[in-house]
């Protein structure tokens, strides 16, 4: 699975896991679940790692994942398509495209990929 960390709004409906993001944040105290703070969103956000998620959900959440040519077929929208494919990169491999990108620029990046 390419996606590590979930909010407890992604959380929600999964087996094994409350109903609502406040019972999701409360077992994620009471069972300790490693966290950090979301990127990109004010406030307090938090996303949970999924190695601290019980089994069944990580199991479920594995079978739901996309992959970037569904998102593609399906939404059509380049931006859709850039972050949720960004979302699915591990951390650190959005570190290794990010420095790419600014290392290089988008020019050379959509020249290796007319190459390849």
């Amino acid at each position: 699975m390419k996606k590590e960390w979930f909010s407890a709004n992604e959380l929600i409906g999964f087996e094994g896991l409350p109903s609502s993001t406040q019972g999701i944040h409360g077992m994620a105290r009471r069972n300790a679940w490693v966290k950090r703070r979301r990127q990109g969103v004010q406030g307090k956000a938090v996303e949970y790692h999924i190695d601290s998620l019980p089994i069944k959900t990580m199991s479920s959440l594995e079978m739901k994942e996309q992959s970037a040519e569904y998102v593609y077929s399906t939404h059509q929208d380049p931006l859709v398509i850039w972050i949720e494919s960004y979302k699915q990169l591990k951390e650190q491999e959005r570190e290794i495209i990010i420095k790419f990108i600014v290392r290089e620029g988008l020019s050379e990046v959509l020249q290796r990929l007319r190459t390849t």
